[in-house]
C-alpha cells in the first residue's frame, strides 16, 4: 500500500494532527482577554498570544490601547460572538466590568489565577453562563498541544 516508511510515517502525523484538531476543545472559539498587558513577561499577553497561535479569533482589553504585536483595545466596546471571557483583572477591578461581561453573554468567563471572584461568579450562575476557575496557558496546552 505505501512505497516508503516516509509516506506512511506522513500519513500517520498527518492523522494525528487531524485528531488533535478535531479533540480540541476550544477551536476556534472568539475569545475577550479582559485586563490585556502589552508586557512580553505577563500571562496576559502570552494567553492572547497562544490562543491566537491555535487559530482563535481575540479580542483583546487593557488598560492602555496599543498596537503591539497583541492589538489592544480600552473601554467596553460592543462585541459579538463572544464565546469565553479569559479574565486578567483582580477582583476589584472586574467591578467596573460586570454589566459588561453579562452584556456579551459569553458561554463561559475563565478566572486564571489571582482573578477568583465568588460575587461575579454568582451573577454569571444567576445568567446561565459557565465559569470555570481555570489558567488559559495550561487549558491551551492540554487541550490544544497542535
Amino acid at each position: 500500500m505505501f512505497d516508503t516508511k516516509v509516506e506512511f510515517k506522513d500519513l500517520i502525523l498527518s492523522l494525528s494532527y487531524k485528531a488533535n484538531l478535531y479533540s480540541c476543545k476550544y477551536l476556534f472559539m472568539k475569545t475577550l482577554v479582559l485586563g490585556a498587558s502589552p508586557k512580553e513577561e505577563r500571562y496576559s499577553n502570552m494567553a492572547a498570544k497562544s490562543l491566537r497561535r491555535h487559530g482563535h479569533e481575540i479580542v483583546a482589553i487593557g488598560a492602555k490601547e496599543n498596537d503591539g504585536e497583541i492589538k489592544i483595545i480600552e473601554g467596553t466596546p460592543a462585541l459579538e460572538d463572544i464565546d469565553t471571557i479569559s479574565l486578567y483583572l483582580n477582583p476589584k477591578r472586574q467591578e467596573q466590568y460586570y454589566d459588561y461581561i453579562l452584556s456579551l453573554k459569553p458561554r463561559r468567563v475563565i478566572f486564571n489565577p489571582g482573578t477568583e471572584n465568588g460575587e461575579l461568579q454568582e451573577l454569571l450562575a444567576k445568567s446561565g453562563i459557565e465559569s470555570e476557575i481555570a489558567c488559559t496557558l495550561v487549558l491551551m496546552s492540554e487541550f490544544c498541544s497542535i
